[in-house]
């Protein structure tokens, strides 16, 4: 497991802003990074868009892009965070949108399935990562991911 801490003062260090738009995290994304002292340095805000609605209204994610690809979609993934980033202008904007069960799977997207945008002064990347285990755990290893890459990539 990375050391939020060292990773947030990291990006404290460097001065690199952070915002958040999360569906399947709920928030805990958001929470682990204002756990951590003077985080408010680097931490712009966050939106939880749990639904497809605030998806489209407060993100600008395409009503067309959910009808076609799905809320749980490597398309709906990156369009999260780039209407984060129009929104914010962060250094960092990240987005997560999946399936966190215990239900709501289906075969051709199972409880556990997570999308994760990424976008890094201008560089874009969606990771689609398969996560086990109850809910909790699979949030918990989903932001886990994103810091393991911030950390290699910051």
């Amino acid at each position: 497991m990375p050391s939020y801490k060292r990773i947030i003062n990291k990006l404290i260090h460097k001065n690199i802003t952070i915002s958040t738009a999360e569906s399947c995290t709920g928030g805990l994304l958001a929470s682990t990074i204002t756990k951590i002292k003077d985080s408010s340095k680097i931490f712009i805000g966050g939106y939880v868009t749990y639904s497809n609605k605030l998806k489209i209204r407060d993100l600008n994610v395409g009503k067309t892009t959910i009808e076609k690809y799905g809320a749980v979609s490597k398309e709906t993934g990156m369009e999260m965070a780039n209407g984060l980033y129009l929104k914010n202008k962060t250094n960092i904007c990240i987005s997560t949108t999946g399936v966190a069960g215990p239900g709501g799977g289906t075969k051709g997207k199972p409880v556990g399935l997570v999308y994760i945008g990424i976008l890094i002064n201008g560089k874009k990347k969606v990771f689609k990562k398969k996560f086990s285990g109850s809910r909790i755990n699979i949030q918990k290893n989903c932001v886990s991911f994103i810091f393991d890459y911030l950390d290699k990539s910051i």
